[in-house]
C-alpha cells in the first residue's frame, strides 16, 4: 500500500514518513506540486496533501488529481476555517486533518478512508480457494498469486465480500471510485472483463464473474 506525501515542511515530512513506514506503508514524497505531478506516475493508493505549497494550493491540485486517479486524498493543513474545509472536500478530498495532530489519529483516519474506498489495510478476504490480500495488493487463486492493479483489487474485494449475491454497477463504482459519474457502468464492465482475463475465469475456472441484466455483477463458485 503506497502513500504519496505532498509536504514542504521537512520535519513534518520526515516524521510522517518514518511513522507511516513503521505502520507498514510504502511511501513516496514531494515538496512541491511540480514534484507531486511526477509522483502520481508511481500510482499511490492514497495521497496526504498539504494545502499551502510553494507553487500553489493543494485543493487546486486536488482537482488535477481527480482527473488522473481516484486515489483517496487526505488534506493535512494548518488552515481550520470552515470555508477552507468545505473548499478542500468539494475539490475532491476525502478527509481534512488540521495540524498539529496525533500520529495515531492520523493513522486511524487513513485506515478509515481506505476502508471506505475498499482498500482495507492488512485485510485478507477469503472465499476459498480465492484469497485477496488488500495490503499486498494481490489475489491468490488455488495457491497461485496473481498481481492486480489497485482498482482491480478493490473491485474483486467488493464482489468477494458479497460472493453469491448480485451487486449493482452503481454500488461497485461508488465503493471503488467514489461518487458516480456518467459512464460509470461502462467502467465497471471494463474492469470486470479485465478481472476475468487475469484470473482466467473464462477457462473453466473455479469462479465466475457474471453480469446480470448489464447492471449487476455476481462473483460465484462454479465448482464446489
Amino acid at each position: 500500500m503506497k502513500i504519496l506525501l505532498v509536504e514542504d515542511d521537512c520535519d513534518v515530512l520526515a516524521n510522517n514518513t518514518a511513522f507511516l513506514q513503521s505502520a507498514g506503508f510504502d511511501t513516496c514524497a514531494a515538496a512541491t506540486l511540480a514534484e507531486a505531478r511526477k509522483r502520481l506516475e508511481d500510482a499511490p493508493d492514497l495521497i496526504l496533501l498539504d494545502v499551502m505549497l510553494p507553487d500553489g494550493m493543494g485543493w487546486d491540485f486536488a482537482a488535477e488529481i481527480r482527473a488522473k486517479t481516484s486515489a483517496p486524498i487526505v488534506y493535512l493543513t494548518c488552515r481550520d476555517e470552515n470555508e477552507s474545509v468545505v473548499k478542500g472536500l468539494t475539490a475532491g478530498g476525502d478527509d481534512y486533518i488540521v495540524k498539529p495532530y496525533d500520529m495515531q489519529v492520523l493513522l486511524s483516519r487513513i485506515r478509515s478512508v481506505l476502508r471506505r474506498t475498499g482498500l482495507d489495510c492488512g485485510d485478507v478476504i477469503s472465499v476459498p480457494p480465492l484469497s485477496i490480500d488488500m495490503l499486498a495488493g494481490t489475489a491468490a487463486l488455488a495457491g497461485e498469486t496473481i498481481p492486480l492493479a489497485p482498482r482491480e483489487i478493490q473491485l474483486l474485494a467488493c464482489l468477494a465480500k458479497q460472493a453469491g449475491r448480485a451487486v449493482s454497477s452503481e454500488e461497485l463504482y461508488r465503493r471503488v471510485w467514489g461518487k458516480t459519474v456518467p459512464g460509470y457502468a461502462h467502467t465497471v464492465s471494463v474492469y470486470a472483463s479485465a478481472l476475468r482475463k487475469k484470473l482466467r475465469l473464462a477457462e473453466n475456472g473455479l469462479f465466475e464473474i457474471r453480469a446480470v441484466s448489464g447492471q449487476e455483477y455476481i462473483l460465484s463458485k462454479t465448482v464446489y
